[in-house]
């Protein structure tokens, strides 16, 4: 069980968070109202997506001083724990993704020699061709055809033909790019890693208990910030770490964990 606590805590945190958007809409619970974008934690506390806010304010809109608060509340929580976190964590997609990414390593895809080259800097460009395409169209281009809103929805309120490009992204991950979404595209993703950027939690790498089976780099959905594995030990610095601790859960010579960056740990290299 230990091998799987961090992904077993993960699929409940984002299992119940669709619940209970899904229980305020079909039986009126007060807990979390609202979507992923924008919500009410009891009744009280404003929550908003700042990638989708700051969308909406290109386009023109005018907003709230809630809204504002709910931006500021989560950019300051995501500023702490890792951006990226959203990623692992919160976002309904990760669950996609990850079943694709569990199918590629059943059916040996992984070991087929890759067709399709992307660089994972594609997401900023779409980052920043998301508020450009906002300023000129006068919507929240991202939000309007991001699959996250479109699945979130989807289980709130019902299921639509929509939910075919969650199902297209499943099969793009699955048999076109490995972590191709996730990794390479989606711009919430981008925006959450400069989110993130100087956020204190990280994963340490312990060299001398390393012995290089590679099971971390292998299911790493961002394995190039394992870039110092079996050479020496540090922090992951990369703010492209969604923080969901599989790289821990499978390392078999406890080489890996959790730790706080700029806090002095015995044995780091610098």
């Amino acid at each position: 069980m230990s091998k799987y606590r961090f992904l077993i805590a993960r699929r409940f945190t984002q299992i119940s968070l669709l619940l209970l958007y899904f229980g305020a809409n079909a039986y009126g619970w007060t807990i979390l109202t609202g979507t992923l974008s924008s919500s009410t934690l009891f009744g009280i506390v404003p929550l908003a997506d700042p990638f989708a806010v700051l969308q909406m304010f290109a386009a023109g809109a005018i907003l709230g001083i809630d809204v504002l608060i709910g931006a500021v509340l989560i950019m300051l929580f995501y500023g702490i724990v890792g951006g990226r976190a959203f990623c692992s964590w919160v976002c309904p997609i990760n669950m996609v993704t990850d079943f694709a990414n569990w199918l590629r390593r059943k059916l040996y895809l992984n070991d087929i020699e890759r067709k399709v080259w992307m660089s994972r800097n594609v997401r900023y460009w779409v980052l920043g061709l998301t508020f450009v395409v906002s300023i000129i169209t006068g919507v929240a281009a991202f939000e309007f055809i991001s699959p996250i809103t479109i699945l979130n929805r989807g289980v709130v309120f019902g299921m639509g033909m929509s939910m075919a490009l969650v199902v297209a992204i499943l099969f793009f991950d699955l048999f076109v790019l490995k972590n191709g979404w996730c990794g390479h595209v989606c711009p919430l993703g981008g925006f959450h890693s400069l989110l993130g950027k100087y956020a204190p939690l990280s994963v340490l790498h312990n060299e001398p208990n390393c012995t290089l089976c590679m099971k971390c780099k292998d299911i790493c959905p961002e394995s190039q910030v394992l870039h110092m594995i079996g050479k020496k030990s540090i922090k992951v610095l990369d703010a492209e770490c969604t923080n969901c601790g599989r790289c821990i859960e499978v390392c078999d010579d406890n080489a890996l964990g959790f730790s706080i960056k700029n806090l002095k740990v015995k044995g780091e290299q610098q």
